[in-house]
């Protein structure tokens, strides 16, 4: 039981670095995915933040916003 217990924790572990970690990076929250390798709450606290102005995925959304309106207004 011990076994199947450690690894479903470090599958989720894992699960958590590829999903709620990057979207952190992305957002521009660098303190809180240095930080949520520690602490892994702080990765989902990340994710589930707005981005930062000037983050990577702020600039991707405003790009895809400005080609929306650009599709439904020509």
């Amino acid at each position: 039981m011990e076994w199947f217990l450690g690894f479903l924790f470090f599958f989720i572990y894992i699960a958590l670095i590829f999903t709620a970690c990057s979207m952190t990076f992305r957002k521009g929250y660098t303190v809180l995915d240095i930080v949520g390798i520690i602490f892994p709450i702080l990765w989902i606290i990340g994710a589930f933040l707005p981005p930062k102005p000037g983050s990577r995925l702020h600039i991707a959304q405003e790009t895809m916003a400005a080609q929306h309106m650009r599709d439904y207004t020509a």
